[in-house]
């Protein structure tokens, strides 16, 4: 067959593009939590003693039209700890940028960040106790006196010179606050710790999810998946994609309980969140080690694990249920472990 030339004749018409649904609000972020989380203290569930700390600080900042004090937030991975700092921009009325310590290398990075603040905003670092040294002492008078003091030139004709910013709010996040040094630590004026949510606000959480994602959702299945998230946000709305997936493919318009036991034993997560990796961990240590104790380094070298990721991934969720002990003789599984391995 003859192809046409580009410079006579008509183009043959293009085919036609296969066009997805219009997305959801919750979706038009390519599927990720941001378009899932809370934007105001009164939609953001569960850490109700964070949120009544946090609530009066901004009421008080508000009233004195000033800037939020420095704050701190803590705790494991999920949490919602970068939401947090969103949700305070947003009742302050003021943006929200966002760095990670990791990026910020050279001092010419911070200084960058700290010189194009605005006043009364908020400057959120994730994992802040990654921060150099140099980064973080000019930090200290950034914080404390909203100056910032750089060193010109080089030798003898080195100089300092300040240069003021205006109040701001700095909002550091870590899930190692003793890794965080002293005089750091010590300017922020909020220091708060995210706890591990209750399956009751978990089910709230998965239920307002769903909603946002359009998802009919029994309030049955919502307490399935609760039970099955470790305590944390994140993985709640990452189980409940895995759900919603399942549930497309097979043409299912309401999610029972069933159908989310089903979907995610597909995944492999069990009754309690344990996943492959949590259930090989028990198992080695019943089968080979008769229940221990055994050290991290053989468990981790069994296992073909980091020591490190086993001790900072794995282990936490397992002695959070009790199904592990950790002893000065190794790891030991305990009864109640022993009794969850003999029933799956």
């Amino acid at each position: 067959m003859a192809i046409q030339s580009s410079s006579g004749g008509s183009k043959p018409p293009a085919p036609k593009r296969l066009v997805a649904p219009e997305a959801t609000a919750a979706e038009s972020d390519g599927g990720r939590d941001e378009g899932l989380r809370p934007r105001r203290l009164c939609d953001y569930i569960g850490q109700s003693e964070l949120k009544q700390v946090l609530g009066i600080a901004v009421e008080a900042t508000r009233l004195r039209n000033d800037a939020l004090d420095h704050v701190l937030l803590y705790g494991p991975p999920g949490l919602g700890k970068t939401t947090m700092a969103l949700v305070l921009a947003e009742e302050l009325g003021v943006s929200c940028r966002i760095a990670s310590a990791p990026a910020l290398e050279r001092p010419r990075d911070i200084v960058g960040l700290l010189m194009n603040l605005q006043p009364r905003e908020l400057l959120f670092i994730d994992e802040i106790h990654r921060l150099n040294r140099v980064a973080e002492e000019l930090l200290y008078p950034a914080m404390e006196d909203f100056r910032l003091d750089l060193t010109v030139g080089a030798g003898p004709a080195a100089r300092t010179r300040s240069l003021e910013l205006p109040p701001f709010t700095l909002v550091g996040a870590t899930t190692k606050a003793g890794s965080l040094s002293s005089p750091l630590r010590d300017r922020f004026g909020l220091i708060q710790r995210l706890e591990f949510y209750s399956c009751g606000d978990l089910e709230a959480i998965v239920s307002r999810s769903a909603q946002l994602l359009q998802l009919e959702l029994a309030a049955e299945a919502a307490a399935e998946i609760a039970q099955r998230c470790r305590g944390t946000p994140r993985i709640a709305n990452r189980l409940l994609r895995r759900v919603r997936d399942f549930a497309s493919v097979r043409g299912i318009a309401t999610v029972e309980a069933p159908v989310v036991v089903e979907a995610l034993a597909m995944h492999r997560v069990d009754g309690r969140g344990l996943d492959p990796s949590d259930r090989r961990l028990l198992s080695l240590l019943e089968t080979s080690y008769g229940g221990g104790p055994a050290g991290l380094d053989t468990l981790a070298a069994a296992l073909g694990e980091d020591p490190d990721t086993l001790e900072a991934v794995v282990e936490p969720f397992l002695l959070q249920l009790g199904f592990l002990q950790r002893t000065p003789r190794g790891r030991v599984l305990t009864d109640a472990g022993r009794a969850h391995l003999e029933a799956a």
